[in-house]
């Protein structure tokens, strides 16, 4: 899961085009991705995103991947990001 406020779009995009496809050559399924449809507590309408990975362990592996942090070096600056990795329920 990730939280961003975006300062640089341009940015962004040059990190999408490399996380979106690195992402899903991981298995992973793209399941929320977009600001917040209504904010409720003290929740922001900054953009979110939840990805699905078959296990915890490939999920780091991406995070840890060179493709993928080379993702990371594009979006340096462009953006607050709030990135979690969470082992989800069975």
């Amino acid at each position: 899961m990730a939280h961003h406020k975006i300062y640089d779009a341009e940015k962004l995009a040059a990190y999408s085009s490399i996380a979106g496809p690195a992402v899903q050559a991981a298995g992973g399924q793209f399941l929320v991705r977009g600001p917040a449809a209504t904010r409720e507590d003290i929740g922001d309408s900054q953009r979110t995103i939840v990805v699905e990975f078959e296990s915890l362990e490939t999920a780091v592996g991406l995070y840890e991947s060179p493709t993928y942090r080379k993702a990371l070096a594009v979006i340096e600056g462009a953006a607050d990001r709030d990135f979690r990795i969470l082992e989800g329920l069975e």
